[in-house]
């Protein structure tokens, strides 16, 4: 199985680096593109994990090729067509493309050329090339859910925590922490990270041992702080630059202006509780890829979208579904039809021949008689005739 994780110098010297972009314009490029991607999920219902598998195919495709020679609406349209296949929720491609020619202007769809279907099933076939084939991924999601089952506090809290960790989740897709770092440590910085910002504090969780000096040792063993710390601010950074005046268009490369106050505190400290405690929520602006519904809006089905809310971490209460009232004939308006003269009921007599109704008789076997079999007429063969008389040569 290939590599797919990379340290932050391998992350800077990428083809596109090589080709001359700098590096602030290609991490513009990489978030222009996961947000075309979510966008576009978003308005044909595809699922979070549809979506965010486009999204890492996406971030390792433009590890091996430049963006300068694969445009990047191109590759988002070919990476979630791709998705789709994979996670069993396939779109056409022409739908994929009419929705991207709805999202993005006319300046940026001329990089779809003259056919644009051509284009993305062509660059399908180098996109699987590219990540050799290894089409299988996981995400923070699925460690979430699993990791807050375990923990014990106020549920009301805990619901929240999950809920605000779910979205950084959501907004981690514009990074490259996929290409950093295992789902299972994302899913830990981030709760951690919605922990101290709902000020829920985790005291007890089921499985604790007494070598278990927090929550996700248990879980995932050598994580350290300044790890933790790292990833965080790597998503908080995304809070404190400045956001486009839509969903398609590029934020400006030379915008100074932000979107929403920058975090307070910029220090890096070896133990995060002392920046991160200088966060308030209400210091966050919306977030980028997701919005949150109000509890009445949120469905409660194991299986939703990628814009609602994560499932409930309590099980799903058995579902009895009455049975189904039988489909009786309506009462006919009008007198019965009438029924159909004897001579129809049945065929006349004396028509088909008496073994219609069973096989007809056949001749029985007679088995062969004992004895010598009765060649000829007296028992005996026939004599053998003589040879001819042999005359010698003269």
């Amino acid at each position: 199985m290939p590599g797919w994780y990379f340290d932050k110098k391998e992350l800077r010297n990428t083809p596109s680096a090589a080709a001359g972009l700098d590096y602030k314009t290609e991490m513009r490029y990489r978030k222009e593109g996961a947000r075309f991607i979510i966008d576009t999920g978003m308005k044909m219902d595809l699922g979070y994990n549809t979506t965010a598998t486009g999204v890492v195919y996406f971030h390792r495709f433009y590890m091996f090729h430049s963006f300068q020679q694969f445009p990047r609406y191109v590759t988002a349209c070919c990476c979630l067509f791709l998705a789709g296949k994979v996670e069993e929720t396939p779109k056409k491609c022409k739908d994929i493309i009419k929705i991207a020619r709805n999202l993005l202007t006319d300046q940026k769809f001329v990089t779809f050329g003259a056919d644009p279907k051509e284009e993305v099933m062509t660059l399908e076939r180098i996109l699987l090339q590219t990540i050799k084939f290894d089409l299988q991924v996981e995400h923070p999601y699925q460690f979430l859910l699993k990791y807050a089952k375990c923990l014990k506090g106020d549920k009301t809290k805990l619901q929240k925590m999950v809920q605000m960790a779910w979205t950084f989740v959501n907004d981690s897709l514009c990074t490259t922490l996929c290409l950093q770092w295992e789902p299972e440590i994302i899913a830990v910085a981030l709760m951690y990270l919605a922990g101290k910002l709902s000020k829920f504090e985790v005291m007890d969780w089921v499985g604790r041992a007494s070598k278990h000096l927090r929550w996700w040792d248990m879980f995932v063993e050598d994580i350290t702080m300044d790890l933790l710390e790292d990833i965080c601010h790597q998503v908080l950074d995304l809070y404190s630059q400045p956001a486009p005046k839509s969903p398609s268009d590029s934020p400006p490369p030379s915008a100074t202006k932000p979107h929403s106050p920058p975090i307070q505190s910029t220090s890096r400290q070896s133990n995060g509780s002392e920046k991160i405690a200088h966060i308030s929520p209400e210091s966050l602006p919306p977030p980028l890829n997701t919005r949150i519904p109000p509890p009445s809006e949120v469905p409660q089905f194991p299986y939703q979208t990628f814009t609602h809310a994560p499932p409930p971490l309590t099980s799903y209460a058995p579902v009895s579904f009455a049975a189904p009232p039988v489909n009786t004939p309506p009462p006919m308006a009008g007198p019965p039809p009438p029924v159909a003269p004897p001579h129809l009921a049945g065929p006349p007599p004396n028509v088909y021949p008496p073994y219609v109704g069973h096989p007809p008789p056949f001749t029985p076997v007679v088995p062969p008689p004992t004895g010598p079999p009765p060649y000829f007429s007296n028992g005996m063969p026939p004599p053998t005739p003589g040879h001819r008389q042999y005359y010698p040569p003269p």
